[in-house]
């Protein structure tokens, strides 16, 4: 079935992994791939805020209570479940591997993916636009008070957490100011040429991914993350997956939002960005311990459009039923009027 098959960035991550694993950047490559690194980031993000149109957000600004329980999943209900399976510890497994996953439950929600499967499963379209952006924006300032508060982390990159977010807003959130102010003189250009700003946000995350592991390999990861951790990890990210997915489901039916609200609150509040998560990563990690705590998330990225592209499968094969029954009801209702 098309649905299992893996996702094309998947599938370049895997290369790019095997890549860095076999020819690793050494010496003075180190520094040319850092500096390179750096600049590919601060594209990535200016190119996300010349994506950003204010009007699509306005759209759908005005549904309060969606995209209140949106960035309550994004920002609340995850980083809760990432805490609760690292005090878990169901398996003895390197401690980078659950600050991996507590990391991953921290990002903002992705974009792309998420309005995608909104419109393809018949979901509210225009405050899946507004929800998604909002929560990739607020991420950018939330995600690294997150890693401050639940982490508690002090790297050679990272002093703290007021260190950390001025990393983050110089690096990524000033790119994409300017990016947005930017939009009025290039924001014509960018909508036609969406294909190549897609390239370049995927090169982007690739050579960060690259970098990471690299380090990551020189340092001697896959002597730490063998097979019985990869399935764990892939275990790990369908199970928070579902308890997310219930969650979001029950919550929406229980306050009451229609069948078109549901479907966008399930796929806006389930999903982790790749595209924010690597590169902030690179930030706000040590560059040797960057590639085992992305190993999760880049599971979750491939996890999250298997599972929820069925689920807005069944969506949508359910909605075209329902307006087949109502078709041939009006029709029927037609027959019985003319023989009147």
């Amino acid at each position: 079935m098309g649905i299992f098959r893996l996702d094309p960035m998947m599938v370049k991550l895997i290369i790019t992994v095997l890549l860095a694993s076999f020819l690793p950047a050494r010496g003075d490559f180190v520094v040319f791939f850092h500096w390179l690194t750096t600049a590919a980031i601060a594209l990535l993000f200016f190119m996300h805020g010349a994506k950003l149109s204010r009007e699509k957000i306005i759209a759908g600004s005005s549904h309060w209570r969606l995209h209140l329980w949106v960035m309550f999943s994004t920002f609340v209900l995850f980083p809760i479940i990432g805490l609760l399976f690292a005090w878990w510890h169901p398996l003895k497994v390197g401690d980078e591997i659950y600050t991996g996953f507590m990391y991953m439950c921290i990002l903002p929600a992705t974009v792309q993916s998420a309005i995608a499967l909104t419109s393809l499963a018949g979901g509210n379209v225009a405050a899946a636009i507004c929800s998604a952006s909002a929560s990739s924006l607020l991420g950018v300032f939330i995600s690294p008070l997150l890693v401050g508060l639940v982490m508690n982390i002090h790297s050679d990159n990272a002093g703290g957490s007021f260190e950390q977010i001025g990393s983050i807003m110089m690096q990524l959130l000033l790119p994409f100011v300017i990016g947005h102010l930017s939009r009025r003189w290039i924001g014509g250009w960018v909508e036609r040429h969406r294909g190549l700003i897609g390239k370049t946000d995927q090169a982007s995350i690739l050579l960060v991914v690259y970098s990471a592991f690299s380090e990551a390999v020189v340092n001697g990861i896959w002597n730490r993350v063998g097979v019985t951790t990869l399935l764990f990890i892939l275990v790990g990210c369908l199970g928070i997956l579902f308890v997310v997915l219930a969650i979001n489901l029950l919550a929406a039916r229980l306050f009451g939002f229609n069948r078109a609200d549901e479907i966008t609150i399930l796929f806006c509040g389930s999903k982790k960005s790749l595209a924010n998560g690597v590169p902030m990563a690179n930030i706000l990690f040590p560059a040797s311990a960057v590639g085992i705590i992305v190993l999760p998330l880049m599971i979750f990225h491939q996890v999250q459009l298997m599972v929820c592209s069925m689920i807005a499968q069944r969506y949508k094969k359910k909605g075209e039923a329902e307006a087949a029954r109502e078709l041939a009801s009006h029709q029927s209702k037609a027959v019985v009027e003319s023989q009147k």
